[in-house]
């Protein structure tokens, strides 16, 4: 089987788009830009120019001269013995953070040579901009690339058409006689997760162990970064929050404690190193809100918030559970106190461009606590994420009676809208933002349906 990702879909947009700029892949590693890119120009292209950076080093010296964009496309096609012909070739920057003035040459092609098609992709390009690089801030176009999502998955295993209804938020036409199938084959893709070679390698032959072998060798190639990328220090400092995380999410209280991290520590210490993480791609920053009112950003805590890993996968190895544990789909909601079920509903939010935040009552008294907050449009959603067979939802029925909201419930349940609150099958959660986007926009044609 092969492996499907929405985001061809995106690259073919932008490349119909008249006057395009050059497109900025991000995402952290291993999760497919290099294939993403081959994938998109195999027929869209007479031929690609691929420059990999990080394979041959020594090409970012015709950058060096100047950043002339037709003295860069001669040399460039002298290099590879290909010609660059604008709109025909497809020129592609790969590991564009290991040259600086590569990076700085995307302004100079789209205000002085807009006819080529570029594309760059980066692994960790939010460091790059705490160095001495001159990003080309408004000169590009800018795409995340995250782990695949369900619904990829589903694409993936070829159930391209429940993938579509759930990717288009429209759960109310899918039958009530699916979710058992559906439920187990969210519990497959929770332990393999989305990386593209982990899904992979349970697509090729089906053994949990060569899937666990290929997500160790992902957390050994962040290892290798983390030395390669940061000073010692830094670095033994990014090693300490990055091994501590699957504790802090065991927590009855997720919240980041810098205690975990080592006794006595202080947030001064270790702030860099999440910042680092975070810039790095591999890690979410889920703020508290103090408040639940429109914009979220105003509302949040500075120094409080929940940290998620990037994928499910990866929180099972990095966890060093045993992976026939994982594989047991029975035992999978309920270890780590349901953080797996958190991780990934959190992992879908964010491959939709959602920002979760989260929210805990501000009373000492009162021990309220939302699982994350999402906005839509001029909204407010909080939603309550539940990993076992009670689903009932005190603190969901607080806020949303304290801030006048419609509260989404996620869980092992089938789709249920209610006056105050809709039901959302885990399953369905990658397509929760157009759902509510709908709802909205129904609401809004006819109030009597909010």
């Amino acid at each position: 089987m092969k492996l499907q990702r929405k985001a061809l879909k995106t690259l073919k947009q932008w490349k119909t788009t008249p006057d395009h700029k050059p497109l900025l892949i991000r995402g952290a590693r291993q999760t497919g830009k290099t294939w993403l890119v081959n994938e998109f120009a195999n027929g869209q292209y007479d031929n690609i120019v691929s420059v990999d950076f990080m394979q041959r080093p020594s090409l970012s010296g015709i950058f060096e001269q100047d950043l002339d964009p037709q003295r860069i496309i001669r040399q460039l096609e002298l290099a590879a013995n290909q010609r660059i012909l604008p709109g025909r070739t497809l020129l592609f920057f790969d590991e564009i953070q290991e040259s600086p003035l590569a990076l700085t040459s995307l302004k100079y092609f789209t205000e002085q040579a807009p006819d080529y098609d570029i594309i760059a992709t980066g692994s960790y390009m939010g460091i790059s901009k705490h160095g001495k690089t001159s990003f080309p801030v408004g000169k590009v176009t800018m795409m995340n690339l995250h782990p695949l999502s369900f619904a990829e998955y589903l694409d993936s295993i070829g159930q391209d058409m429940i993938a579509d209804t759930i990717r288009e938020g429209r759960f109310e036409d899918i039958p009530q006689a699916l979710e058992p199938q559906m439920n187990d084959l969210l519990k497959t893709y929770m332990w393999v997760g989305g990386m593209p070679a982990a899904l992979s390698a349970h697509l090729d032959n089906g053994i949990p162990q060569d899937v666990r072998t290929v997500q160790q060798d992902i957390l050994n190639a962040y290892d290798l970064d983390f030395s390669k990328h940061a000073a010692y220090t830094l670095g033994e400092r990014i090693r300490l929050v990055w091994n501590t995380l699957p504790s802090q999410l065991a927590k009855e209280n997720r919240k980041f404690v810098y205690g975990v991290v080592r006794q006595g520590a202080r947030a001064r210490e270790y702030e860099e190193a999440l910042t680092w993480l975070t810039d790095y791609g591999i890690i979410t920053k889920v703020p508290r809100l103090d408040a639940l009112h429109i914009p979220l950003p105003g509302y949040e805590s500075l120094n409080t918030f929940k940290i998620y890993l990037e994928d499910t996968g990866i929180l099972g190895a990095l966890s060093g559970l045993d992976v026939n544990t994982l594989v047991n789909k029975s035992k999978l909601f309920s270890e780590f106190k349901g953080a797996f079920v958190e991780q990934y509903v959190c992992q879908q939010l964010v491959a939709q461009g959602i920002r979760p935040r989260y929210w805990t009552n501000p009373n000492p008294q009162g021990n309220a606590e939302i699982d994350f907050v999402m906005e839509q449009g001029d909204e407010v959603f909080p939603i309550e994420v539940k990993s076992s067979s009670n689903i009932r939802a005190r603190s969901l029925s607080y806020v949303c009676n304290r801030y006048g909201l419609h509260g989404i419930r996620i869980g092992e349940i089938g789709y249920r809208k209610q006056s105050w609150l809709t039901n959302i099958p885990l399953w369905c959660v990658d397509g929760l933002g157009e759902y509510l986007k709908r709802q909205i926009e129904k609401s809004r044609e006819n109030p009597a349906t909010v």
